[in-house]
This record gives C-alpha cells, sequence and structure tokens, in this order.
C-alpha cells in the first residue's frame, strides 16, 4: 500500500493517521474531514467550553509541529460522497476524487435533531454547536435538556454552573438507562437533584411550542415546561449513507458498519473504526459499537496494524471498553460494560455517600466495573476484564465475600 484515505477527520480518524506513521508507512495519508477544524477534542465540549472555563487550547488535540509531522494530505471541508471500490476511489462533496490502496471508514456520528424547526433548539456535537450553546446561555436563564444520556447529563451540570434554571427529561425511569444499571442510575438522578436541577422522569417530549423560537416544551405526561433553551441529547445517526451501493455491508436499523474481529469490513482493503465500527467482542458475547473517546484511540491502532499487516500477523481487536463522565466536580467511571446486568455488588465505599465502586456481573461472571468519585480503585480492576472471571473471583480480588 502507498496511498490510504481516511474518512473522517475525528479522533478516529486522527489516531489513526498516528497508528499507521507508528507502524512505519511511509506513504500518503489523505485525511478528509467535513469540519473547517483541524481533528479536535469533543468531550470539554459539554463541559469546560459551556462553562467557559476552557479556552480554544482545551479542545487541542496535537500542537502545530505534531500535526505537521505527520505529513497529511488534508482535506478539510470537505464531505465523502461515495466509495467506488472497483476504481479504488472515494468522492467528495466538491466533485473531486481520491484514489487509495487502503480506506479506512472514520466518518462517526452526527447528533439526531429533535423534529422542530423552532430557534433556540439545539444538539451539542461540534464546535460551532457548542459556541451557540454558550453564546445562548448569557440570556436564556431557563434550560430544558432533552434527553439525560452521558451528553444531557453534562449539558444540564455545565448549564447550573453556568447559572442556568434546568429542568432534565427523561422518557426512561432513570438517568444513562442504555449503559448504567438503573440500580446506580438512581444515584445520578439524586446527584442532578442535589444541584438543583428539576429532573422529570420517565416522561418524552410531545413537542415543542413557540412563535418562530422556542417558549416552551410540551411533555407526554401532559405537563408543560416554560423555556426559552433546549438542548436535545437524543443520541446519534451514523454517516454511513454514503456507503450505499459500495459493498460495504451495514447493520440493520443503525447502519452501522460491519466488521471483523480485525476491524476490516465486506471489502478488501477497507477497515472501520470508531462510533460506526459494530465488531464481535468474544468476552461480552454478539457484537458491540462504541461512541466512547478511548475506543477512538485503540481500534484505530489496532485497525491501522491490520491493514498493513499480512494475513498471519493481524491481531482482533478485544479491548476492555472504558468510558467516564464528569458531573459537578465528580467523575463516573465505567469499564467493560454496565447493562444488563443481573448481579450489583458495591465493593468499595457506598452509594449514599457518592463515592464508591460496584461490581455488575452476568451469567455468573464480571462484566463491568462502574466508580463514581473512586478513579485509582476503578482502573485497578481493568485487569478482571480483560479475561473471563467469574463473579466469586472477581469478589475475592476485591476482598468481599459472596453473599450467601
Amino acid at each position: 500500500m502507498r496511498r490510504i484515505v481516511i474518512a473522517g477527520a475525528g479522533m478516529a480518524g486522527l489516531h489513526t493517521a498516528e497508528s499507521l506513521r507508528a507502524e512505519g508507512f511511509d506513504g500518503t495519508i489523505t485525511l478528509v474531514g467535513d469540519e473547517p477544524h483541524r481533528p479536535y477534542s469533543r468531550p470539554p465540549l459539554s463541559k469546560e467550553i459551556l462553562t467557559g472555563k476552557g479556552t480554544d487550547k482545551s479542545l487541542v488535540l496535537r500542537e502545530d509541529a505534531e500535526f505537521a509531522a505527520l505529513d497529511l494530505d488534508l482535506r478539510l471541508g470537505r464531505r465523502a460522497e461515495r466509495l467506488r471500490p472497483g476504481d479504488r476511489a472515494v468522492e467528495l462533496d466538491d466533485g473531486s476524487s481520491v484514489v487509495c490502496d487502503g480506506l479506512v471508514i472514520a466518518t462517526g456520528a452526527r447528533a439526531r435533531r429533535p423534529a422542530t424547526g423552532l430557534a433556540g433548539v439545539h444538539v451539542l456535537r461540534t464546535i460551532d454547536d457548542a459556541e451557540a450553546v454558550r453564546a445562548a446561555f448569557g440570556s436564556a436563564g431557563h434550560l430544558v435538556v432533552v434527553g439525560a444520556g452521558f451528553i444531557g447529563a453534562e449539558v444540564a451540570a455545565s448549564a447550573r454552573a453556568a447559572g442556568l434554571e434546568v429542568t432534565l427529561v427523561e422518557a426512561a425511569p432513570t438517568p444513562l438507562t442504555r449503559v448504567i444499571d438503573p440500580r446506580v442510575g438512581g444515584v445520578l438522578t439524586e446527584l442532578h437533584r442535589d444541584n438543583g436541577v428539576d429532573v422529570r422522569l420517565g416522561t418524552g417530549v410531545a413537542g415543542y411550542e413557540g412563535a418562530g423560537r422556542v417558549e416552551r416544551v410540551r411533555l407526554a405526561d401532559g405537563s408543560a415546561v416554560e423555556t426559552p433553551l433546549v438542548v436535545a441529547g437524543l443520541g446519534v445517526e451514523l454517516n454511513t449513507g454514503w456507503l450505499a451501493g459500495s459493498g460495504v455491508r451495514l447493520s440493520d436499523g443503525a447502519g452501522a458498519v460491519l466488521c471483523d474481529p480485525f476491524c476490516a469490513t465486506s471489502v478488501p482493503g477497507v477497515a472501520a473504526v470508531g462510533d460506526l465500527a459494530d465488531w464481535p467482542h468474544p468476552r461480552y458475547g454478539g457484537r458491540m459499537r462504541l461512541e466512547h473517546w478511548t475506543n477512538a484511540g485503540e481500534q484505530a491502532a489496532v485497525a491501522a496494524h491490520n491493514l498493513l499487516a499480512g494475513e498471519g500477523a493481524r491481531r482482533p481487536y478485544t479491548p476492555v471498553p472504558y468510558f467516564w463522565s464528569d458531573q459537578y466536580g465528580m467523575k463516573v467511571q465505567l469499564l467493560g460494560q454496565a447493562a444488563p446486568a443481573d448481579t450489583v455488588e458495591v465493593v468499595h465505599g457506598a452509594a449514599e455517600d457518592r463515592k464508591f465502586v460496584a461490581f455488575l456481573g452476568r451469567a455468573g461472571r464480571l462484566v463491568g466495573v462502574l466508580g463514581l468519585r473512586s478513579t485509582p480503585k476503578v482502573m485497578r480492576y481493568r485487569g478482571l476484564l480483560a479475561e473471563e472471571t467469574s463473579w466469586e473471583d472477581a469478589l475475592a480480588a476485591a476482598g468481599v465475600s459472596p453473599r450467601s
């Protein structure tokens, strides 16, 4: 391979380029990104940037010299429109094409937008989104956050730090239902309420009302919340539409890129990394897709290696999933999976003290470790999740006796 295209200039795309160079690849790397910005760090968007405590430097992933050393053919402000595998070419939205020997799909996802055209209703995914929300904080006074996933929860916490009144609306019975067991999610509910957030659980949004600009949010339970500002955290839509007709297999429904254990797609010489990659994980059963900062780097390193390696030198991608969230000055961390779980055991601290480590089990084995304000203790157990560990052995490692 002498020419590799990376479609997507986010974290996963940048790490892929760095990993290719680290593997000794000295050919042309073309990095295509639909935003005009160089790859930047997204986690501060919902935290430091919204609170005003961060600066542009908070978003910088690599200094100028480090970025220049990658020697990239950089195509920013350009979007991948079509893959022509027969020609080994990626068509861009300006009508040009980039020919390549290998392709890494890293186009990620975009925020799912609510069904309204009213001004004052925002999503948060990009620098431009964050700047628009931050500007609105100055005059809003009140904010409704729709969706209590990680983005929604962080926006709510940041808005409170900025002095806004906040209503957090979630259709599920607890926050973070998709990733955290409800028995632990309840602790996070109380954390928001203790910090002055009006948390409305178990009800969705029926509609947004106003004359040109949002004035209130109508909830499914019939109530309404008056507000001039809304941030919707409704999940994402994967940027895989440009792959239609390419032969790259996508999953039903979400449209994720289906990969084998080595991050390879159904088209030879084409790999996928980051938010849109769906691959089999032997320790968790079935297939997995992760939208996490850590995954973007770890998966990119494996995909880059495998793209360059011979058949016998490839290695499977079998990570210990890890992500975190900062809310109200407290760090929430998760190793592995937290939902679904049939067993939850607090092994350090106490939930009521807002400082604890909980083990999560499924089918007699450890599948996740969740912590609040307990960083060193959480990371101590990463090794238990790197291999199959029984529930009893996990408790023994934590010095906890199994319940009789």
